[in-house]
């Protein structure tokens, strides 16, 4: 009885987090443009979108962005999670503390506080703006990932590989990154989810030529969802999940 409980509690919640994505992906082959009703199967609505150049156009930008930011953010935020880790300094648990402060600071403040910044430099805004934007905005969740992570590990394997010989760049490539792994990647995905999704932030710091997807979509449904959106929706969503069957094949088969 408590077995079958649980397993009707944990299929409502799927069904409860999935069914909108199923029901999206249902819509993106109905042969109708406005009603919600079922018309039949088509294709029309892929290549609606396919030919719709500011949609490839915005898309790459996303990609784009959203590639290098969880790039440098990862590698920056993996930096810092070790120093933080390994050394001691002054004003440690202050950066420590300012770090895990911005995730839970809301987003518009976050945006009107980088459009100040940016006005301040006179940086114009495009895709620097979004890249520094999406890339301070990724790091925060970087380190509390790979933080979790590197807190079980046993530091004691540092102090033996130094009495083996081993160099700082020795310890960083042969314990910590293996170790790592997994997080490293998780925090990979993590901020370049968070890059594709926004929208309150990059709508401060995005400029009127050079735009990303988040901001193209939620034009596009001010006036209502249009067939093409679910079939972008659909694609993105195919998308993520061969990433993460990508990655999951990738750590297993590491294991």
């Amino acid at each position: 009885m408590n077995k079958w409980l649980k397993n009707s509690y944990m299929g409502l919640i799927y069904f409860f987090l999935y069914c909108p994505i199923a029901i999206v992906i249902l819509l993106s082959f109905n042969n109708t443009r406005y009603s919600l009703i079922w018309h039949g199967f088509t294709l029309n609505w892929y290549n609606t979108l396919f030919a719709d150049t500011d949609i490839i156009t915005v898309t790459f930008h996303s990609l784009t962005i959203g590639f290098i930011a969880s790039t440098v953010a990862t590698l920056l935020g993996l930096t810092a999670t070790i120093s933080l880790f390994r050394y001691r300094f002054f004003g440690k648990q202050l950066l420590s503390g300012l770090i895990f402060i911005l995730i839970i600071t809301p987003d518009i403040v976050i945006g009107i506080a980088l459009l100040l910044f940016y006005n301040t430099l006179h940086l114009p805004l495009g895709f620097w703006s979004l890249l520094f934007a999406h890339i301070s905005f990724c790091l925060p969740f970087v380190v509390v990932v790979t933080t979790s992570r590197i807190n079980t590990l046993d530091k004691h394997l540092f102090e033996a590989a130094k009495d083996l010989g081993a160099t700082e760049f020795t310890i960083f490539k042969k314990i910590i990154i293996p170790l790592m792994l997994p997080a490293i990647i998780a925090s990979w995905l993590i901020s370049f989810t968070l890059s594709i999704d926004d929208v309150i932030i990059s709508y401060f710091v995005s400029g009127p030529n050079y735009s990303i997807l988040p901001l193209k979509i939620y034009s596009m449904v001010r006036l209502g969802i249009k067939p093409e959106v679910n079939a972008l929706s659909t694609i993105l969503f195919i998308f993520t999940l061969i990433m993460v069957l990508l990655t999951q094949f990738a750590l297993r088969k590491k294991q």
